[in-house]
């Protein structure tokens, strides 16, 4: 059975990815969203124009992260530069195109992407530099802008909402190869406050930190800080979007945002003492929701047929268990064998043993215990324990490989006791179809 979605991106949802598209939601108080075409796809009618903004009439706080990537696109240094300008205050708006990156397009890639945010902001009759601008799809061709500009007020004035069916044509809007729309909303409690987060993103390929490459976008109506939000999204996304890996290719287009207009009510969330109890809270309820927004840009990995955790335990520090994970996570030996269903640990050790650690105490042979563990509950398969090969039950290993999740926990032993997880997926031979026709 397939499931249709009215004027997506994406026509046909496969039973598998359909689950993971959510039926409903809970929506933050003051956003509006909403997706419509403009022309910037080739096929006249998938959505490639998405817009979210901020209806609250106070103006909002905003914190983003972009791709480290030398040949930064045009909106990325765009929106860089209101950041940087507004110090995130006053940002209420994010407009975003598919289809065309609008990256290594030159000084007429720059005006495009700045009259994007001219016409945005004059049409929601927003102060200039209120809005962020991001663009995904094709590298090195200039956009469509004339078909853009003439969108934005369409899209604008007759398509934006605060119903689910809205949030789900933006997340349709920005994507290219994906296969179903990422959203994910959700709800939580500060002592007495009630706050809600709903967030999109898009990526199935080119994904590897640092950023991974993608574009994503979450906002709350919890008041917070744009120093505060900065340095909470900044923890967040070096444990979520900083931790996946599909392939191992970082983008030019790299972004995500974060916006808090307040709308809720409460104490507003600062850098400061007194706010600290509040602050944690709320870094951990963005940091796991970042997480599982992250994660759907794996389970849609491009070809991939499995979702993989990498957990390492036990080790000196945090940067060290992460540069482990990320280690094991990128490396195609592991990921084919992972395909194959081939329980060919060795691949996992080898890719431990050339990680980038801190010093020689990091990684100590003697000492590495490696498992795979099944997420049905059921027990554990010991491949390696302090050093020494297991016997392993190789119908065993074949039946966990089977299944479609799997976590591989790695415990150090070194005795400091720090941890990071890294999710990925397998490497199959669709990726390569994929992206070699992925212009035609």
């Amino acid at each position: 059975m397939k499931q249709t979605l009215a004027r997506t991106s994406i026509r046909y949802l496969s039973d598998k990815a359909a689950r993971f598209v959510p039926q409903s939601g809970v929506y933050p108080k003051g956003f509006v969203a909403g997706g419509i075409h403009c022309g910037v796809k080739k096929d006249g009618k998938s959505l490639d124009l998405a817009l979210l903004h901020n209806t609250f009439g106070k103006d909002a706080s905003a914190a983003a992260v972009f791709t480290t990537n030398k040949f930064k696109a045009a909106p990325v240094q765009v929106s860089q530069r209101i950041i940087k300008e507004t110090k995130g205050s006053g940002i209420n708006s994010i407009v975003v195109n598919s289809g065309n990156a609008n990256a290594v397009t030159g000084a007429q890639g720059i005006k495009d992407a700045e009259d994007m945010v001219i016409v945005t902001d004059s049409v929601l009759e927003s102060k200039p530099s209120s809005t962020l601008v991001m663009s995904t799809g094709v590298i090195g061709n200039n956009l469509p802008i004339d078909s853009i500009l003439s969108g934005i007020p369409k899209l604008a004035l007759s398509h934006l909402g605060d119903k689910h069916e809205n949030w789900i044509e933006c997340a349709q809007a920005i994507c290219t190869t994906d296969t179903f729309p990422k959203l994910v909303t959700k709800q939580f409690q500060i002592n007495s406050d009630t706050y809600t987060l709903a967030g999109l993103c898009k990526g199935a390929g080119m994904i590897c930190p640092n950023m991974a490459t993608l574009l994503g976008f979450f906002v709350t109506d919890a008041p917070v800080s744009p120093s505060a939000l900065q340095q909470i999204l900044k923890y967040a996304v070096d444990r979520s979007f900083n931790s996946i890996t599909v392939d191992g290719d970082m983008s030019t287009n790299d972004t995500i945002v974060a916006i808090a207009n307040g709308a809720a009510g409460g104490e507003l969330i600062e850098l400061n003492s007194s706010c600290a109890e509040r602050y944690a809270a709320i870094q951990k309820e963005i940091t796991d929701f970042a997480q599982q927004l992250a994660q759907l840009v794996v389970r849609d990995g491009e070809g991939a047929t499995k979702f993989i955790k990498i957990r390492v335990k036990d080790s000196l520090s945090y940067k060290d268990a992460k540069s482990i994970a990320s280690s094991v996570a990128n490396s195609s030996l592991f990921k084919t064998a992972m395909y194959g269903k081939d329980a060919n640990w060795g691949r996992i050790l080898c890719a431990i043993g050339y990680a980038n650690v801190s010093n020689g105490n990091s990684v100590i042979p003697s000492k590495t215990s490696v498992k795979f563990v099944p997420v049905d509950g059921s027990e554990s398969l010991q491949l390696l324990k302090n050093g020494e090969p297991e016997k392993v039950d190789e119908e065993r290993a074949s039946q966990i490989l089977e299944d479609e999740d799997l976590v591989i926990e790695i415990d150090l032993g070194t005795g400091g006791g720090q941890s990071a997880d890294f999710w990925t997926c397998d490497l199959s031979h669709e990726y390569v179809t994929i992206n070699g026709d992925y212009r035609s």
